[in-house]
């Protein structure tokens, strides 16, 4: 499973992308994924919103993940 981070989601992380496929556990759903990167990333939690695709497509939390998915963290974007 490779995560791509965008935006703030990069900063707070340090690099745009992160390959959880050796993790130990699994991730099962969009949701395991947001508290894992809040509870890896305390800074995280702090974004008042994000946008999660899976594969290409926006993502609700309930959607279920496979380990061969692409998954995009799309923070909130300002700007004029």
């Amino acid at each position: 499973m490779v995560v791509f981070l965008f935006g703030i989601a990069k900063d707070i992380v340090g690099k745009s992308e992160l390959d959880l496929s050796a993790f130990e556990r699994k991730l099962n759903s969009v949701e395991e994924l947001i508290c894992f990167m809040n509870d890896s990333y305390p800074e995280f939690s702090k974004l008042s919103s994000l946008a999660v695709a899976v594969n290409g497509e926006y993502a609700s939390n309930g959607v279920l993940l496979d380990s061969n998915d692409e998954i995009a963290l799309i923070p909130p974007v300002s700007g004029g």
